[in-house]
This record gives C-alpha cells, sequence and structure tokens, in this order.
C-alpha cells in the first residue's frame, strides 16, 4: 500500500478537500462512493472531517468558509515556504485569494488562482503532511490541471513551481505531464471539451476498487454521472458530480472495474 509519513516535494500535489454546506450529507455519500470513514477533528479546525483509509488520511470534508464560495475540490500543492511561493504566484500574473496563515501546528496554508483563472491550494507541511496514502482505493490516484490557456498555465507553472512538461503519445496535442524534480505528478492541458464558459480547473481523481460499482453509489446518493465508466488505456474511468455539484473522477485499473 503506497503510504507516506514525510513531506510531499515541493510541488507535488499533496491534499484534497472539499468544502460542502452540509457536512453530514456529504460524508454519507462519500462514505459508500469511496469506503471512507471519518474523524471530525472539532470545532478548533472548524469541525474539518478527515476522510480516512484505515487509519490513513486520504482527503477532507469541511463546512464552506463564506457565502457564495464555490463546492468544489481543491487540489493543494506542497511547498517548502508558504509566503514565498505567495509571492510567486503574484509576480507571475497569479492571484493569492486567501493569503499565507498558520493551522495551529499543522501546517500552513493558501488559496490562489492561476494566470488562466485556475483554483488551487498550497500546503506547507508541519506536523501534517497532507495525504498519507495514494493510489490506493479510497485515495487520490491522479489530478489535471484543465486550463483555458494550456501554454500561459505552463509558464505560470514552471515559474512557481519548477513544472517540467513530457507529450503524451496519441493524447490530445495540447495534453501532456508535468513533472516534479523529473517524476510524473500529473496532467496539464486545455479544457478537454468542457462547455463553452468553463473556467480553468484542477480535477482530482480517487482510486476506487470498482468504478461501476462507485459510479452506482454516486447515483443512489443523489450524485450525477457526467461521463460514465469507460476503458482507457491507463485504466478504467468515469467523472461524476455529488449532490452539491462538486466534480470529481473515478479511476480505476481495467481488470476487474
Amino acid at each position: 500500500m503506497p503510504t507516506r509519513d514525510t513531506p510531499w516535494p515541493a510541488g507535488t500535489p499533496c491534499w484534497v478537500d472539499l468544502s460542502v454546506p452540509d457536512v453530514k450529507a456529504a460524508t454519507e455519500f462519500y462514505g459508500p462512493v469511496m469506503g471512507w470513514t471519518f474523524t471530525d477533528t472539532g470545532a478548533e479546525y472548524g469541525h474539518y472531517h478527515m476522510c480516512q483509509v484505515g487509519d490513513r488520511v486520504a482527503a477532507a470534508i469541511g463546512p464552506l468558509q463564506q457565502p457564495g464560495q464555490p463546492v468544489a475540490w481543491t487540489v493543494f500543492l506542497a511547498s517548502d515556504d508558504a509566503d514565498a511561493t505567495a509571492k510567486l504566484v503574484a509576480e507571475n500574473g497569479g492571484t493569492v485569494i486567501v493569503e499565507p496563515f498558520d493551522i495551529g501546528d499543522q501546517g500552513r496554508i493558501l488559496v490562489a488562482l492561476d494566470n488562466t483563472g485556475g483554483a488551487f491550494g498550497v500546503w506547507q507541511a508541519k506536523a501534517a503532511i497532507g495525504a498519507n496514502i495514494a493510489n490506493e482505493p479510497g485515495s487520490l490516484a491522479w489530478e489535471d490541471a484543465r486550463l483555458t490557456d494550456p501554454e500561459a498555465g505552463k509558464r505560470f507553472y514552471t515559474a512557481v513551481f519548477g513544472y517540467t512538461y513530457e507529450p503524451i503519445p496519441d493524447a490530445p496535442p495540447d495534453y501532456g505531464l508535468f513533472k516534479v524534480n523529473g517524476e510524473i505528478a500529473g496532467g496539464l492541458g486545455g479544457m478537454m471539451g468542457a462547455p463553452d464558459g468553463t473556467p480553468s480547473h484542477w480535477v482530482a481523481y480517487f482510486s476506487v476498487a470498482d468504478v461501476d460499482a462507485a459510479v452506482a453509489a454516486v447515483e443512489r446518493g443523489g450524485g450525477s454521472v457526467q461521463q460514465a465508466p469507460t476503458d482507457t488505456p491507463y485504466g478504467r474511468m468515469a467523472f461524476v458530480t455529488d449532490p452539491f455539484g462538486a466534480a470529481f473522477a473515478l479511476a480505476g485499473s481495467l481488470e476487474g472495474s
């Protein structure tokens, strides 16, 4: 089981969370879909609920922090210095929408928009490194940055996080891999057929043991299917939304999914 107990390399997607108007309803939805159990961190941390795979933390669900806040999964990128990252964001055409602040002794956080308008978070680890399980059912398996101007986005993420890029044979020409220290860390490209007017955004892909069963649980729980389960060269995938409208992807293997 791929687990981690040390901070993720700077620039690596290291965490994902969701803010919703009804945390209880969200946990009741995601439990059957992902197989998660939940731990409420209590009033000190705003009843932020940790989503667990066994005794490992994979993600979190918490209440909306301000009126009008979009309901969406936020992908967090690791940083060794959140304040320095915030400065680089602003210097390279991005916007810091939540200035860096400490979450107790757990870490330092900020939320920003890249230079194409895509929202992402930044996490500087202290006591908490972010996710300590990955690429297992119930945990993050992949992340895409889907940007209205992928070439501008590449320049931004290279300047801020040092990303390098590699094309994927037979993929759309504007979609490829991004790498951190030479290691594949996710995908970056255009809007991949999203409806006109869709803003730049990151997509979180969660591993599940059985994509079709997870999609059935999505529908039973009041979510909707945007793209039915499909076999791809990289495994079986589906794109769905939860009952609050937050989009995410489900990913499994080609065999037994």
